[in-house]
C-alpha cells in the first residue's frame, strides 16, 4: 500500500469528551480525525484543515449545532462540506429542521458503529467521486459547473443508491426562456453571461451537499435531488425559478437584463422496471408542458 496516499478527513464536534472518543475510535482507522468540543473551535479547525466530512452535535452550550451549521454554510471555504448532524434527542422536529437546512445525514446517540461507518463512508464516497469527476475534466468550461458527462456518471450513482435504499430520487430540468431571441438582441457574449449567471444561481439554490447541478447543453440545465419526493422537488424548483426571475444580469450596453426559465420535474422510487432514462424523460415532458403553457413556470410530470 502506498503510504503517501492522503487519507480522507473527518471533523467531529461534540462537547462531551466520551462522545468524541467513541466516534474517533469508530472512524480513526479509516480517516484522519480532528476533534473539537465547541462550535468556535470547530469553525477554526474546519477553515485550517478543510475536512471532507463534518459530524456535528446539535446540543452544545454557547453555540448549538444549528448555529454552527449556518456559520459553516456562510463561509465560502466550508460551505460545501457535507455535515452529518448527531444528537441524543430522538426528536423528529430536530431531524426535520437539520435536513431542511441542508444537512447531508443525521445519526442518533448512542452510536451504532456499523451505521456511523456506513453513513460517513457514503459521504466520503461522493466527495471522492466528485473529485474524480473534476480530474477527468468533466466541468463545463463556460459555466464552471459539471457538464453532461458528469451528470451521466452521477445519475447512475444516485439512482443505484436510491434503488438500494428504496427512497425517491428527483430530477429538475431547466430551460432558459426565449434564449435565441436574447442572443439576437444582446449578442452571444451576453448570452454567455446569462448562462453563467443561471449556473451560479442553480448552485446557490441547491442547499444540500448531495444535490447536483449540471449543464445539460445549450441553454438547458439539470439537477439531481437524491432522497427527495415530488412535493419537495417542486418546492426546490419553484424557489430556483423565482431566484432566476428576480436576478439581474449586467449588460455591456449599460443596463441590466433579466431572463426567466421553464422547469420540468420528475420523481420516482427506482425499481427494476424504472430506469434513470425514464426518470429524465418524464422531466423532459414536464419541461415541454411548462414551455407550452406559457413559460416561466414549473410543471411536474405526474401532475400534468
Amino acid at each position: 500500500m502506498n503510504q503517501n496516499i492522503k487519507k480522507n478527513s473527518v471533523l467531529i464536534v461534540d462537547d462531551e469528551k466520551q462522545n468524541l472518543e467513541a466516534l474517533a475510535n469508530i472512524l480513526g482507522s479509516d480517516y484522519t480525525v480532528y476533534t473539537v468540543r465547541n462550535g468556535h473551535d470547530a469553525l477554526k479547525i474546519a477553515k485550517r484543515h478543510i475536512p471532507d466530512v463534518i459530524i456535528l452535535d446539535i446540543v452544545m452550550p454557547d453555540m448549538d449545532g444549528f448555529e454552527v451549521f449556518e456559520k459553516f454554510r456562510a463561509d465560502e471555504q466550508t460551505a460545501n462540506i457535507p455535515i452529518i448532524f448527531v444528537t441524543a434527542l430522538e426528536n423528529p422536529e430536530n431531524e426535520e429542521k437539520g435536513l431542511a437546512m441542508g444537512a447531508a445525514d443525521y445519526i442518533i446517540k448512542p452510536y451504532n458503529p456499523a451505521s456511523v461507518k456506513l453513513r460517513v463512508y457514503h459521504q466520503i464516497q461522493i466527495i471522492n467521486q466528485i473529485e474524480t469527476i473534476k480530474q477527468l475534466s468533466t466541468i463545463d468550461p463556460l459555466t464552471r459547473i459539471p457538464n453532461r458527462r458528469s451528470f451521466d456518471y452521477r445519475i447512475c450513482l444516485e439512482f443505484d443508491r436510491a434503488k438500494r435504499d428504496k427512497v425517491p430520487i428527483s430530477i429538475i430540468l431547466l430551460d432558459i426562456d426565449n434564449f435565441k431571441k436574447y442572443n439576437d438582441t444582446y449578442g452571444h457574449l451576453q448570452g454567455d453571461a446569462v448562462l453563467q449567471a443561471v449556473a451560479k444561481i442553480m448552485e446557490q439554490s441547491l442547499r444540500r451537499s448531495l444535490d447536483f447541478a449540471a449543464r445539460w447543453g445549450g441553454e438547458e440545465f439539470v439537477a439531481i435531488l437524491p432522497d427527495t419526493d415530488l412535493k419537495g422537488a417542486v418546492v426546490v424548483a419553484e424557489a430556483l425559478r423565482k431566484n432566476i426571475e428576480k436576478a439581474s444580469v449586467p449588460c455591456h450596453k449599460g443596463k441590466d437584463t433579466k431572463v426567466t426559465v421553464s422547469i420540468g420535474v420528475n420523481t420516482c422510487i427506482p425499481t427494476q422496471s424504472c430506469k434513470s432514462k425514464e426518470l429524465f424523460n418524464g422531466a423532459d415532458k414536464a419541461l415541454y408542458k411548462a414551455k407550452k403553457t406559457g413559460r416561466n413556470r414549473v410543471r411536474a410530470y405526474k401532475l400534468i
